[in-house]
């Protein structure tokens, strides 16, 4: 009987008194993570009512409706206007800024390394959405004006080169976040080397082909009207 108690003491009243007394040790930094968590909430949501409503004050809405962002983000489904997603956006960075801080307040080893390692990571991550942001909006703008300027020159494939101008800078800027977040540096690089460069090759091959009558007619007027200088010079020499 008193081998069975024995037993039963150390098999299983032992370990739950452990887990009994660590749970207790571990219960205020359980309830500071709560609260931090929790406030982060209030803030955060707090934080996305004062971007939206100051984006639609300073009318962000429009102006991505006139830059294009509105009907890209149609096409691809998102109804939302970009003044709530802005706040959506703010809501979730603020609120996952909290809730690291509060798994930092646990103390635990594997926790605080998982947030060192996903506060060293971050700014990286911010750095990459910044670029491809910006990418978008420099390419919308850029794709405007090239076809605005082609249609201006007559050229017949305005669109074209509009649409090629626009996934030319928003390829780069994807490559340009991939490589800043570390993913597959090398194959990322010499992929849009590889496809610059062959995007390149085609148009100028597309130019030379297409072009070549033209290119023959302005080298013989050059040559020509050089070959009429040399031979005025001779002819002020004499």
């Amino acid at each position: 009987m008193e081998s069975y108690e024995s037993f039963l003491n150390t098999a299983l009243l032992d370990p739950l008194r452990i887990i009994g007394q660590s749970v207790l040790a571990l219960l205020p930094n359980i309830l500071g993570m709560v609260v931090v968590i929790f406030l982060g909430g209030l803030i955060s949501w707090f934080s996305a009512q004062t971007v939206e409503r100051l984006f639609r004050v300073v009318r962000f809405d429009l102006l991505c409706q006139r830059i294009g962002l509105t009907a890209t983000l149609n096409r691809g489904g998102v109804k939302s206007l970009p003044s709530y997603l802005a706040g959506r956006i703010v809501l979730w960075v603020v609120l996952s800024f909290f809730v690291i801080v509060g798994l930092a307040v646990l103390r635990l080893d594997p926790v605080n390394k998982l947030t060192d390692s996903v506060i060293a990571y971050l700014p990286y991550f911010l750095t990459a959405v910044f670029i491809v942001i910006g990418g978008f909006f420099l390419s919308n703008f850029l794709s405007q004006a090239v076809l605005i300027g082609a249609v201006n020159a007559g050229l017949p494939p305005a669109r074209f080169l509009a649409a090629l101008t626009r996934w030319g800078i928003q390829l780069a800027a994807v490559a340009m976040a991939l490589e800043q977040l570390g993913i597959a540096e090398t194959i990322v690089v010499v992929g849009f080397g590889l496809t610059f460069g062959g995007l390149v090759l085609a148009a100028a091959l597309a130019f030379g082909l297409g072009a070549k009558d033209l290119a023959k007619d302005f080298l013989e007027q050059r040559l020509s009207h050089r070959g009429k200088n040399d031979e005025s010079d001779d002819l002020r020499h004499l």
